[in-house]
Order: C-alpha cells, then structure tokens, then sequence
C-alpha cells in the first residue's frame, strides 16, 4: 500500500521531462544537441543588478526578510505597477515570493479547495493545472483555436463557467503561444468575470517582451472592478535576464495577500534576501537591457518564424509576445520519417531529437498536442543551425 496521499498522486510528472533528460544525456556523450526547450533569456543578467546583490553580500545583508518582502522593494513593485500599468497599489497589497510560479502556487492554495472549478485556457502552462489539482480543485480546460489566435472568446467562457467557478486563470503574453489579449478582449473578459463574482489570475510574466508595437494592457487596469477581483502576478526572471534569482510577486486584495503571507510563513518564509536586493536594482534602475533584450528577440522571431513558415508541413503564427514559436505540425503526423511513423507532438519531438539533433517541446504538455514549442531566448547561430537541421528534417518527412 502507498504511503503517498491523494493530492501527492494526483500531481502528474513532466511529460517532457524524458525529452529533456535524454537530450541532456546525447549532449553529455559529446552529441551537439540544439536547444530550444529553455523558457528564459539567453542574456546575463544586468550588471548593476549584479553589483545590488554583491553590495548587498558585502554589507552582511544576508539574514532573514520579513515574509512578504523588505519594504523598499514592496514599494519600488508599487511604483513599477503604477509606471508600467497605471494601477495603484498599497505596499500592503503585494507579496514577494520565489519566483512566479511560487507566487501563483500560493494564490491557488488560498484561493481554492474541493469542489472549486478553475477556468484555464489551452494552451496553457504547464504548472497551471497541476497547482490546481494540488489545491484539491478541479480544473476546466477551454480550448482555443489557432483561427481565434488562441485566446478565449466571450462566447466560450459563458459556456465554462458554473456556480462552482471560482478562479479564472489568464497569461497575457502567453506561454506557450506568445498571443497578447487586446484591450478590448480584455474588456468582455473582464466583464464576465465581474458579474459572475470569479476571481482572476493575471500572469503578466512577459508583460516587457512584446514586439511590433503591440501594447500590454492588464486587465487589473481596466475598471475599479475586475482590479478588485485580481491578482496581478509579475516577476523580475523574464523581463530582467534573472530566471535563477527566484523572485516573483503578487498584488491584489489585501486579505487574499495576508493569507499568501501566512502561508509563506509556514512553507519557505521569505524570499532569498540578497535576491530581493537585486529585483530592487532591477525595478528602480535603468531600463536600458530590457529594450535591448527585447528588440534582439523580435529580430530572432521573426527570423525562426519566416523560416517554419517555409517549411513543408510546417505554419506558424507570428507570436506578438514572450519568446516563443508556436508551429503547427499536424500535417505531418501520421507521415514517416527514415521509416518510423510520426505519432503525435510527443513522437515529432523524439525523432527531431534523434534524427534532426534539435531538443524542443511538444505541445501535448501543454493542451495542445497539434503543436511545438520552440523558444527564441537563444543566439542566433543556433537558431539558424537549428532551422537548418529541422528544414532538413522536413524535407524527409514522407
């Protein structure tokens, strides 16, 4: 008999997490595996964000926080929100966590419980509904369509929602997709949520990274009252080249935010404190290396973009945000290559991997098995060597 509980069993590992492994293992042998699965930027860090957290060692600032973050970085995350996004918050509103994804962990567990239905749209992250089966609720898939640039429509959200919805989650830039909500899709959004009392998660991760002039709206600026009904999660590890430093944060209803604080208490407490010394240079600095990183990444994209496109069997949508290509690769499934069939994205990626030497994500993970993530936060040399060798591979699929 398993000593595990329920919750522990319901929690499913990694599908991709065997793709990952195996192609680390060929790179080990001395293969030269290219990667695209990595979902952070392929820049280091800032330097005078690097400086914060050596000043920050040197000086013995290497004790315990408060739980919810120092104060000077709460008020600089108050600053950035109202700057950013015009949205007012009170240092009390906002919690620092170690990272995003703790911070969404956390306002699920607060949030949710047994018998909760949780709206997510597909394609969605992959953590998202593992963290609400954790929190013993259940979670509701919305599937988007490629036509409708995947994102939900007003139409579709009416039909999930029951008297048992209790949270809707949104991400806006998306990962996996790289769609951004318009204003105005917001706005119907918003509204539903409103009348029908659903509280939303808004994880505005990329929030820096879009291209094109597209603009970033969230859906907590909209009306005083769908503010009052969401939790704006943001982070320092994607916009700022700090995916390792493990910060992330959330502002939003104050009593939503104690409880957040509660449970930090009792799991991890506070974040890393030199850490929150450096996501305090980040946000009051200079904001020079986000543009740059930015516009580096439009260049990669609409290169690793133009190039699937003209792939046989391949398409793909031109991404507004975030860092990643989002192809359609159906059209080869059920086809052969050097004589075994494709079967699925899971079975694409094993054979990119061992036939074409290039390691990417299959969009079953991520509710969306007609799919393949493929990540641009990486230099250009291997972008194009990674394109060379999947074009390749196109051309043999049969």
């Amino acid at each position: 008999m398993s000593a595990l509980t329920k919750r522990a069993k319901s929690i499913s590992p990694s599908p991709t997490l065997a793709i990952t492994a195996k192609a680390k293992a060929m790179q080990a042998e001395g293969i030269d595996i290219i990667g695209f699965g990595a979902g952070e930027p392929d820049f280091d860090t800032p330097e005078h964000i690097k400086q914060a957290a050596i000043k920050a060692l040197s000086e013995g600032f290497t004790k315990y926080t408060p739980t919810a973050g120092i104060p000077p970085l709460k008020k600089a995350i108050c600053d950035r929100f109202k700057q950013d996004s015009g949205l007012e918050y009170d240092p009390s509103q906002v919690i620092v966590s170690c990272g995003a994804k703790h911070s969404i962990y956390n306002i699920v567990q607060v949030l949710c419980e047994a018998g909760d239905e949780v709206i997510i749209p597909a394609p969605y992250w992959v953590s998202y509904p593992e963290m609400v089966r954790v929190a013993e609720a259940t979670p509701v898939f919305i599937d988007t369509a490629e036509k409708d640039n995947f994102k939900i429509t007003p139409a579709q959200l009416q039909k999930a929602i029951t008297k048992k919805t209790k949270l809707l989650i949104l991400n806006s830039p998306s990962n996996p997709t790289g769609q951004v909500y318009s204003k105005k899709e917001l706005e119907a959004i918003a509204k539903m949520a409103v009348d029908k009392n659903i509280w939303v998660i808004s994880d505005e991760i990329y929030d820096k990274l879009v291209y094109g002039g597209v603009e970033n709206v969230s859906i907590a600026s909209l009306n005083p009252q769908i503010k009052a009904k969401t939790l704006v999660v943001n982070g320092v590890s994607k916009s700022y080249s700090m995916t390792g430093w493990r910060i992330g944060y959330v502002a939003g209803d104050k009593e939503i935010i104690g409880a957040m604080s509660n449970l930090q208490d009792h799991s991890t407490s506070n974040p890393v404190s030199i850490s929150q010394k450096a996501a305090l240079a980040a946000l009051t600095g200079p904001q020079d290396a986000v543009k740059t990183m930015a516009a580096e990444f439009e260049k990669r994209r609409n290169y690793m973009v133009d190039r699937l496109n003209a792939m046989p069997g391949i398409s793909c949508l031109l991404p507004p945000g975030a860092f990643y290509a989002f192809p359609n690769v159906s059209k080869l499934f059920g086809k052969s290559y050097n004589g075994k069939q494709i079967k699925g994205s899971m079975g694409l990626t094993e054979l990119l991997l061992t036939g074409a030497k290039v390691a990417v994500l299959p969009g079953s993970p991520f509710g969306a098995d007609n799919y393949l993530r493929l990540s641009y936060a990486t230099s250009m040399k291997n972008i194009t060597g990674g394109m060379d060798r999947i074009e390749e591979f196109a051309k043999k699929v049969k």
